[in-house]
């Protein structure tokens, strides 16, 4: 039975389908599943992001035309080029989630006179690497991966390193 034409329009205009007719039940359906939706039970909780020690970067030098692949351990600088590259953090997500690989990375620029500027903070996603890719006139960079998660404390050369940790002497709690 195909229900009557004026129930969907009562729905759609908000006042509800009329009582007793067929659409009252599927008004009812759609605003459980929209309810449903909103409160994100339609799909498992996101795992929180997992803490890794090393960021992995490709770097192009467009004078040379050469890709070059290099790792930076967090809170450590390196040279690529006439650029510095400081990784402060770099999250990946399980295996059993969607990939999302970001850093939070620096990058300056050493400059003739000796000095050093900083030309890009911010935010890079390795599955979108054109979208925050650091873009200089000679030298680009951008995230590929992370590497040795943190959860594997004690091996590796870097262990110890990963998450950003706020020293008490350092945090600004308002007091004086």
């Amino acid at each position: 039975m195909r229900p009557d034409t004026s129930d969907h329009l009562h729905a759609i205009m908000g006042r509800g389908p009329r009582r007793g007719s067929a659409g009252a039940a599927a008004a009812a359906l759609g605003f459980l599943a929209a309810l449903a939706a909103l409160s994100g039970m339609t799909g498992p909780a996101a795992a929180a992001p997992i803490e890794n020690r090393v960021a992995v970067f490709a770097g192009l030098d467009k004078i040379t035309g050469e890709i070059t692949t290099f790792t930076v351990a967090i809170d450590e600088t390196k040279r690529f080029g006439n650029l510095l590259v400081t990784p402060r953090t770099c999250h990946t997500r399980p295996v059993t989630e969607e990939p999302r690989t970001m850093a939070f990375v620096e990058v300056d620029e050493k400059r003739v006179n000796g000095g050093t500027q900083r030309i890009f903070t911010g935010w890079m996603n390795a599955e979108s690497p054109g979208l925050n890719a650091v873009e200089h006139p000679i030298f680009d960079v951008w995230l590929t991966g992370c590497r040795e998660p943190v959860a594997d404390a004690g091996k590796g050369p870097h262990a110890g390193k990963g998450a950003l940790k706020i020293r008490p002497e350092k945090a600004n709690l308002g007091e004086r």
